[in-house]
């Protein structure tokens, strides 16, 4: 099968025309490039702090990178730097860091909302966590620590002894000078951060214009562990891969296990055995339907309230996939079974009856299928819940970086496992679900047609691994006791998780630890996107959005 992304000639031209090399870039840049990097994933683009916006804008509009995949934000020993990872929806191999040095004493930089939406948030996190602030930023002030915090905890001259306590008067009432206007009829809403409909530890902060949503602020942080910071305090070779089982905790423990360990195999060159990249493939797939069992069940749930049938039946359904992966991983939820270089071990033994709880479940599952969609597509409650409600154009989806089934409910035909092979992935027969409505229907619909592919997916591995020699079963490559990457040298490589584009950019340091780890979570460019699906939309349709966008705080919060 061909995963070529269908193209007509006119689109393939302007591909083509497009400056893709570094030193094409470098000309299109022209004097806005005071430095070159080279990337393990990329060609880099040194820039001054005040270029922002017109080196991205360039980029976008001229060289067709129109995805802000991720900012990087770390302090080094002489400067700050903003990295802008940039990448394009319509050919995800063609990829370009810009490198933004800022002032030790004194760190500045202009910031790239006006140009991306998504550097948004991940600007706000840069200066909450690092300290680079971002001038033209339209509300830069904290985004995962409360706004009481004293320092940043990633800078170097973060003192975690510092008292945190602050006075009462920091923390009163903020709506005390609230009063009515005579002329607006508005009221403000708190949604969570204990509520159901919020899936975890998320404050809305809500504005209704008569029953009408005028304004919706997500507010995050209230789960976050600093993720990043604990895994550069550990070892490449084992200490760090029982971390990402943590950051979607719900279903994606393989796929979060897959993003650290193919940036950290590309960044020390190890090679993974064919086996073990199909029993990879296999157990990722597996993690997917279990993801997306759990976001079919929760939605249900969160527009009509179905808990006996729907949600029940998903979890049924899942609970099947968990003991499949606790008979080949040994742990339901926390798996920690990859390993740089392959896996931790084969199949459980015996392989058949292993082999036979997979297809058991795989001839169950188009009927279950067919079950949910009569009890859920074809709901005409759920049909007129979400139908033309959370619409998402595929331009603004684009602008603030959304990934996964919500770019592909969008139109957006973006996949990872095609657009940018790994694994096994290019070598099965599999399609990419994409739908065009641009609301909470489509959504729906994306992650319960992308259960039949992954079903495909795991079928053929099954077929595989079966017939595959015994005296060939190789699931690890020879990896060095010690690793220890160059000096300065970066890469940032992305999977595609149950959510869309899990992303790790990983900076060396010529030690056995990571000089800067900085995890893109999907859910976080996601999240984004609530306030321009709800705005003029009623508060139950606003509910049905947020739960369209099947985040897990874990992975937003870090």
């Amino acid at each position: 099968m061909s995963l070529e992304k269908p193209q007509d000639r006119t689109q393939s031209e302007a591909l083509a025309a497009k400056p893709t090399t570094g030193d094409e870039i470098a000309e299109l840049l022209g004097d806005l490039v005071i430095g070159r990097e080279e990337h393990v994933n990329a060609p880099g683009f040194v820039i001054r702090p005040d270029d922002v916006q017109e080196t991205l804008f360039r980029l976008r509009d001229e060289a067709g990178f129109d995805h802000l995949s991720c900012v990087t934000a770390e302090e080094r020993e002489d400067r700050y730097e903003s990295i802008y990872h940039l990448t394009s929806y319509d050919d995800r191999t063609r990829e370009v860091s810009v490198v933004v040095p800022a002032a030790k004493d004194n760190p500045h930089s202009q910031s790239g909302n006006a140009v991306f939406r998504t550097a948004d948030w991940h600007e706000r996190e840069a200066y909450d966590l690092v300290g680079i602030e971002y001038d033209d930023h339209p509300d830069l002030r904290r985004i995962l620590l409360p706004e009481t915090w004293q320092g940043h905890p990633l800078s170097m001259d973060f003192d975690q002894d510092r008292p945190q306590v602050v006075t009462l008067k920091e923390w009163a009432n903020p709506l005390k000078d609230d009063h009515r206007e005579s002329e607006g009829d508005t009221m403000y809403l708190n949604i969570g951060p204990h509520h159901p409909a919020t899936h975890g530890v998320l404050h809305v902060k809500t504005v209704l214009d008569g029953e009408q949503v005028a304004h919706v602020e997500p507010d995050i942080g209230y789960l976050h562990r600093c993720e990043e910071q604990m895994c550069q305090t550990k070892t490449y070779r084992h200490q760090i891969m029982p971390y990402p089982d943590r950051w979607d905790y719900a279903s994606s423990g393989l796929l979060n296990e897959w993003a650290y360990a193919r940036a950290a195999e590309d960044l020390n060159d190890i090679d993974v055995p064919e086996y073990a990249q199909i029993i990879r493939t296999m157990g990722a797939e597996l993690c997917r339907i279990a993801s997306h069992m759990l976001a079919v069940g929760t939605f249900a749930l969160d527009v009509y309230g179905d808990f006996t049938a729907i949600f029940m039946y998903a979890m049924r359904d899942r609970e099947i996939i968990q003991n499949i992966l606790e008979d080949l991983t040994g742990q339901r939820m926390m798996f920690n079974y990859f390993r740089l270089g392959g896996v931790v071990w084969d199949l459980p033994e015996p392989r058949e009856e292993f082999f036979e709880k997979i297809r058991d479940f795989l001839d169950d599952l188009p009927t279950a299928l067919e079950e949910y969609h009569d009890l859920i597509s074809s709901n005409e409650i759920l049909q007129v819940r979400t139908i033309d409600t959370g619409v998402l154009p595929p331009e603004v989806a684009k602008s603030y970086g959304a990934t996964g089934p919500v770019a592909r409910g969008s139109g957006i035909d973006y996949d990872l496992r095609r657009d940018d092979p790994y694994g096994y992935y290019d070598e099965l027969d599999w399609d990419v679900v994409t739908e065009d409505g641009c609301d909470n229907y489509s959504r729906l619909l994306v992650r319960m047609r992308e259960v039949e592919e992954s079903a495909k997916i795991i079928q053929q591995c099954v077929d595989l691994l079966e017939d595959w020699p015994e005296d060939e079963r190789t699931i690890q490559s020879n990896v060095p006791r010690t690793l220890r990457p160059e000096d300065d040298k970066e890469i940032y490589r992305a999977v595609e998780a149950a959510k869309g584009e899990l992303g790790i950019y990983i900076r060396g340091d010529g030690t056995d630890k990571p000089g800067r780890f900085k995890i893109r979570s999907p859910c976080f460019s996601n999240l984004q996107t609530l306030g321009e699906m709800s705005n003029g939309e009623y508060i139950p349709d606003m509910i049905a959005s947020l739960g369209s966008l099947d985040i897990v705080l874990g992975e937003v919060d870090r």
